[in-house]
Protein backbone atom coordinates (compact mmCIF):
# COMPACT_ATOMS: atom_id res chain seq x y z
CA UNK A 1 0.00 0.00 0.00
CA UNK A 2 1.17 3.20 -0.60
CA UNK A 3 1.25 6.19 1.81
CA UNK A 4 -1.08 8.37 -0.10
CA UNK A 5 -3.59 5.42 -1.16
CA UNK A 6 -6.53 3.86 1.38
CA UNK A 7 -7.51 0.29 1.58
CA UNK A 8 -10.78 -0.78 2.73
CA UNK A 9 -11.62 -4.49 3.13
CA UNK A 10 -15.71 -4.73 3.47
CA UNK A 11 -17.79 -7.87 4.29
CA UNK A 12 -21.36 -8.38 4.85
CA UNK A 13 -23.55 -11.04 6.14
CA UNK A 14 -27.08 -11.96 6.27
CA UNK A 15 -29.18 -14.54 8.55
CA UNK A 16 -32.05 -15.24 5.92
CA UNK A 17 -34.72 -16.43 8.18
CA UNK A 18 -34.18 -13.71 10.69
CA UNK A 19 -33.33 -11.01 8.34
CA UNK A 20 -30.79 -9.63 10.75
CA UNK A 21 -27.53 -8.65 9.25
CA UNK A 22 -23.97 -7.32 10.24
CA UNK A 23 -21.46 -5.55 8.48
CA UNK A 24 -17.61 -5.01 9.10
CA UNK A 25 -14.94 -3.18 7.27
CA UNK A 26 -11.43 -2.47 7.74
CA UNK A 27 -9.81 0.50 6.91
CA UNK A 28 -5.36 1.44 6.81
CA UNK A 29 -5.00 4.63 6.24
CA UNK A 30 -1.46 5.98 7.54
CA UNK A 31 -0.32 3.09 8.35
CA UNK A 32 -3.28 3.01 11.16
CA UNK A 33 -5.93 -0.32 11.14
CA UNK A 34 -9.63 1.30 12.00
CA UNK A 35 -12.06 -1.88 12.19
CA UNK A 36 -15.91 -0.36 11.69
CA UNK A 37 -18.92 -2.93 12.57
CA UNK A 38 -22.68 -2.52 12.36
CA UNK A 39 -25.57 -4.51 12.43
CA UNK A 40 -29.11 -4.21 11.13
CA UNK A 41 -32.73 -5.71 11.53
CA UNK A 42 -34.48 -6.29 8.75
CA UNK A 43 -32.25 -6.39 5.93
CA UNK A 44 -31.09 -8.42 3.62
CA UNK A 45 -27.28 -10.10 2.31
CA UNK A 46 -27.03 -7.38 -0.40
CA UNK A 47 -27.72 -4.19 2.05
CA UNK A 48 -25.17 -5.76 4.41
CA UNK A 49 -22.67 -6.04 1.48
CA UNK A 50 -23.31 -1.97 0.27
CA UNK A 51 -23.67 -0.84 3.87
CA UNK A 52 -19.79 -2.17 4.76
CA UNK A 53 -18.71 0.06 1.61
CA UNK A 54 -20.85 2.99 2.83
CA UNK A 55 -19.74 3.19 6.31
CA UNK A 56 -16.22 2.81 5.65
CA UNK A 57 -16.50 5.71 3.24
CA UNK A 58 -18.73 8.03 5.80
CA UNK A 59 -15.47 7.59 8.07
CA UNK A 60 -13.12 8.76 5.66
CA UNK A 61 -15.63 11.22 4.84
CA UNK A 62 -16.36 12.51 8.53
CA UNK A 63 -12.90 12.17 9.35
CA UNK A 64 -11.27 14.02 6.45
CA UNK A 65 -9.06 11.10 5.59
CA UNK A 66 -9.53 11.03 1.90
CA UNK A 67 -6.38 10.72 0.03
CA UNK A 68 -4.98 10.04 -3.70
CA UNK A 69 -6.57 6.97 -3.91
CA UNK A 70 -9.43 4.74 -2.31
CA UNK A 71 -9.55 1.04 -2.75
CA UNK A 72 -12.11 -0.78 -2.07
CA UNK A 73 -11.54 -4.71 -1.39
CA UNK A 74 -14.92 -6.40 -1.60
CA UNK A 75 -15.89 -10.30 -2.19
CA UNK A 76 -19.56 -9.06 -3.20
CA UNK A 77 -19.82 -9.03 -7.40
CA UNK A 78 -23.15 -7.10 -6.47
CA UNK A 79 -21.12 -4.29 -5.08
CA UNK A 80 -18.34 -4.03 -7.37
CA UNK A 81 -20.31 -4.57 -10.50
CA UNK A 82 -22.41 -1.37 -9.20
CA UNK A 83 -19.57 0.92 -10.87
CA UNK A 84 -19.65 -0.52 -14.23
CA UNK A 85 -23.13 0.17 -14.25
CA UNK A 86 -23.44 3.41 -12.68
CA UNK A 87 -23.97 4.88 -15.96
CA UNK A 88 -27.21 3.11 -16.79
CA UNK A 89 -28.26 3.24 -13.78
CA UNK A 90 -28.16 7.15 -13.39
CA UNK A 91 -29.88 6.97 -16.81
CA UNK A 92 -32.62 4.69 -16.11
CA UNK A 93 -33.69 6.65 -12.97
CA UNK A 94 -32.74 3.27 -10.82
CA UNK A 95 -35.59 1.73 -12.52
CA UNK A 96 -35.48 -1.64 -13.97
CA UNK A 97 -37.01 -2.74 -17.59
CA UNK A 98 -40.02 -4.13 -15.38
CA UNK A 99 -40.63 -0.41 -14.33
CA UNK A 100 -39.94 -1.43 -10.57
CA UNK A 101 -37.79 0.48 -8.93
CA UNK A 102 -34.20 -1.25 -8.09
CA UNK A 103 -33.94 -2.69 -4.66
CA UNK A 104 -31.47 -0.56 -2.49
CA UNK A 105 -31.74 2.33 -4.55
CA UNK A 106 -31.51 4.25 -1.60
CA UNK A 107 -27.85 2.37 -0.45
CA UNK A 108 -26.62 2.18 -4.45
CA UNK A 109 -27.39 6.59 -4.54
CA UNK A 110 -24.88 6.92 -1.44
CA UNK A 111 -22.62 5.07 -2.57
CA UNK A 112 -22.49 6.68 -6.14
CA UNK A 113 -22.20 9.66 -4.41
CA UNK A 114 -19.10 8.65 -2.78
CA UNK A 115 -17.25 7.22 -6.07
CA UNK A 116 -18.52 9.95 -8.28
CA UNK A 117 -15.28 11.65 -8.34
CA UNK A 118 -13.09 8.95 -9.44
CA UNK A 119 -10.91 8.38 -6.35
CA UNK A 120 -12.54 5.41 -5.06
CA UNK A 121 -11.56 1.83 -7.00
CA UNK A 122 -13.05 -1.49 -6.35
CA UNK A 123 -11.44 -5.00 -6.51
CA UNK A 124 -13.49 -8.28 -6.69
CA UNK A 125 -11.69 -10.64 -4.05
CA UNK A 126 -12.55 -14.83 -4.04
CA UNK A 127 -14.68 -14.94 -1.10
CA UNK A 128 -13.70 -17.53 1.68
CA UNK A 129 -10.11 -18.00 1.29
CA UNK A 130 -7.92 -19.96 2.95
CA UNK A 131 -4.83 -19.01 5.30
CA UNK A 132 -1.85 -17.57 3.25
CA UNK A 133 1.79 -16.62 4.43
CA UNK A 134 0.65 -12.69 3.53
CA UNK A 135 -2.12 -10.69 5.18
CA UNK A 136 -5.53 -11.60 3.58
CA UNK A 137 -7.94 -8.37 5.38
CA UNK A 138 -10.79 -10.34 3.63
CA UNK A 139 -10.66 -13.23 5.98
CA UNK A 140 -10.80 -11.29 8.66
CA UNK A 141 -13.54 -9.32 8.23
CA UNK A 142 -15.56 -12.34 6.48
CA UNK A 143 -14.77 -14.11 10.38
CA UNK A 144 -15.67 -10.99 11.89
CA UNK A 145 -19.01 -10.86 10.43
CA UNK A 146 -19.63 -14.32 11.04
CA UNK A 147 -18.77 -14.10 14.60
CA UNK A 148 -20.93 -10.79 15.47
CA UNK A 149 -23.81 -12.37 13.48
CA UNK A 150 -23.58 -16.05 15.52
CA UNK A 151 -23.36 -13.62 18.64
CA UNK A 152 -26.77 -11.95 17.98
CA UNK A 153 -28.53 -14.86 16.47
CA UNK A 154 -27.45 -16.70 20.15
CA UNK A 155 -29.55 -13.94 21.82
CA UNK A 156 -32.39 -14.32 20.04
CA UNK A 157 -33.04 -17.92 19.59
Amino acid sequence: MSNKNIEIYTDGSCHTQLKLGVWTAIIFVANRKIVLEGMESITTHNRMELSAVINALDYLDKENLWSEEVHVYSDSQYVVGLLDRAEKLILADFVTQKRKQLNNVDLIKELFRYTKNGQVRFFKIKAHQKKTDVPNYNIEVDQQCRKILRAAVLKLT
